[in-house]
């Protein structure tokens, strides 16, 4: 009896250290895991102080927030900017056409000219210019959506029908 006590002892006894060996090399598992995961952590959040993870990532929402606010005041500063340009580029000059005539007949090499001016609207001017002999004279005609407010020469005409054939 003796001797089946002490062996049910000893079964005990290993059994009780292989659990402590088992329970050991969980533990060794554990920290290094641990370890493996603070290093990580680190690699997120840097080497400051110890911060939770938590308000880190409450931090981070912040800053987001205050990056997109930021963000959407710029888009929107530049959208402002782009209408402006927009607006001053519509009133620059795409249609234009010149065309050379002798206004008298007695001078050569078509020396007066017309010339359409007109904006993205297609208003602007005719400029006439008229080359005689003993003077030059200029006439200037405005123009609103592409009709004239004066009537005009026939080479007014063409110049300003040249002008708004252009595509802009």
């Amino acid at each position: 009896m003796l001797l089946a006590a002490t062996s049910a002892i000893d079964i005990v006894s290993v059994a009780a250290a292989a659990a402590a060996v088992l329970a050991l090399a969980g533990c060794v598992w554990l920290a290094l895991r641990l370890r493996a995961l603070r290093a990580a952590q680190r690699a997120v959040l840097g080497e400051r102080e110890s911060t939770d993870v938590v308000a880190y990532v409450v931090r981070l929402e912040e800053d987001l927030t205050l990056l997109r606010d930021y963000l959407d005041d710029a888009a929107a500063r530049l959208d402002s900017r782009l209408r402006r340009a927009e607006a001053r580029l519509d009133g620059a000059i795409v249609h234009r056409a010149l065309v050379r005539y002798d206004a008298y007949g007695e001078m050569s090499g078509r020396q007066s000219l017309s010339l359409a001016l007109l904006d993205a609207s297609r208003s602007g001017v005719v400029l006439s210019s008229i080359l005689h002999r003993d003077q030059a004279r200029i006439y200037v005609k405005q123009v609103q959506a592409g009709e004239s407010e004066l009537k005009l020469s026939p080479e007014e005409e063409e110049a300003l029908r040249l002008a708004l054939a252009q595509d802009a």
